[in-house]
């Protein structure tokens, strides 16, 4: 994700908070029935194929609003998370993917915007104004909690790579909401890059306990912290 332009890097704690600052309301998508079943179907599907196993770490599903961040191994990564979580949890979760691959072909789009509502983020039309974190906290509001990737892009040797400062600007910019760290383990041999048809493999998703942005906290410090949480879930 790319970062929105310098601010000041002093950061109040979640304790050090009396009210919000005032957010839109949320503005996904109402889903018809017939997408909330498809939405079911995909899930069960994708936990099939992926024969994941779902853990909680010390943490456990909670309804307030969240970022789950996580390793990128796969195009299922995504999927396989939002079906990881409860159906509750799930309706008021949405991904943030790219664009330019989620709007590649009708089924693609219908799926993204009407079956998963994610948040689609256009990488080739950054502006300084419409930044990819203003967009998420936008679209997420008060209430949607969101699936991000801070590594940017695919890991091909399945190493957890540098994070990028997105989730930085999130966590600075919205300091209350839970940055709960997600690891994926084996997804990338159920569909490794380049192919189209996954394979049915045992992998394990894992919830890690949430972390927030530390008062006075520097960017690389917080991002290298966060990466650690996440690699901290293999073992």
């Amino acid at each position: 994700m790319a970062a929105p332009p310098a601010e000041d890097d002093r950061m109040l704690s979640p304790a050090d908070l009396h009210e919000p600052s005032p957010t839109p309301k949320p503005v996904g998508r109402q889903r018809s029935p017939f997408c909330q079943g498809v939405g079911l179907g995909l899930a069960a599907l994708a936990r099939l194929l992926a024969g994941a196993s779902v853990r909680w770490i010390a943490s456990q599903p909670d309804a307030c609003q969240r970022v789950y961040f996580a390793n990128h191994t796969s195009h299922l990564d995504a999927l396989v998370i939002w079906a990881s979580l409860p159906r509750a949890i799930r309706e008021m979760t949405r991904p943030v993917a790219a664009k330019d691959y989620w709007s590649r072909g009708f089924v693609r789009r219908w799926l993204a915007q009407q079956v998963f509502d994610a948040i689609l983020i256009d990488r080739t039309d950054i502006k300084v104004h419409q930044s990819p974190v203003d967009i998420m906290l936008r679209e997420a509001g008060t209430t949607h909690s969101l699936i991000v990737f801070p590594e940017g892009s695919r890991s091909v040797t399945g190493e957890v790579g540098e994070f990028k400062s997105g989730l930085y600007y999130l966590a600075k910019k919205r300091p209350e909401i839970e940055l709960v760290p997600v690891h994926i383990d084996n997804l990338n041999r159920v569909l490794p890059r380049g192919e189209f048809l996954p394979v049915p493999l045992l992998s394990c998703i894992s919830f890690g306990p949430p972390l927030w942005l530390e008062r006075g906290e520097a960017k690389l410090d917080f991002l290298a912290r966060a990466r650690r949480a996440v690699m901290a879930l293999k073992e």
